[in-house]
C-alpha cells in the first residue's frame, strides 16, 4: 500500500467513527467539513432524508472573485460565516459539528468558531 493509500484510508476510519455517534436531523442537521490542501467544503445535511439542505465550498465562483486562495484560515472563517448565512436563511439555528475526522484544528476549526460567530448554534 502506497502512503497516500494509507493516510486515505486513516482518515476515512476517523470519519467514520465520527460519524457513529454524529447523526443530523431534520430539527438538528449535521454540518460536515472536508478539508483538501487548497479547498474547504462545509455542508449542512438531514440525514434522515439523505438530503443536503445547503453547501458552501472555496471553489465556488462568486467565493474565489471575493476572497481568492481557499486553503488557509481566512478562507474557513469566510466559508463558516456563508454556510451559517444560508443556513439561517432556509431556517436552520441549530446544527451538530461533524469534522469528518480532520482533527479540529486550524482550517475546521476556524470554520466551526465562524459559523458559531454568525449565528448557528452546535
Amino acid at each position: 500500500m502506497l502512503h497516500h493509500q494509507k493516510v486515505k484510508f486513516r482518515a476515512e476510519r476517523r470519519a467514520r467513527r465520527v460519524r457513529k455517534h454524529v447523526n443530523g436531523t431534520p430539527e438538528r442537521p449535521r454540518l460536515s467539513v472536508h478539508r483538501t490542501l487548497a479547498h474547504l467544503y462545509a455542508q449542512v445535511i438531514d440525514d434522515t432524508a439523505g438530503k443536503t439542505l445547503v453547501a458552501a465550498s472555496t471553489t465556488e465562483k462568486e467565493f474565489r472573485t471575493k476572497n481568492g486562495y481557499g486553503g488557509n484560515r481566512k478562507a474557513a472563517g469566510a466559508i463558516g460565516q456563508l454556510i451559517a448565512e444560508r443556513a439561517k436563511a432556509k431556517g436552520v439555528s441549530k446544527v451538530v459539528f461533524d469534522r469528518g475526522g480532520f482533527q479540529y484544528h486550524g482550517r475546521v476549526k476556524a470554520v466551526a468558531d465562524a459559523a458559531r460567530k454568525a449565528g448557528l448554534q452546535f
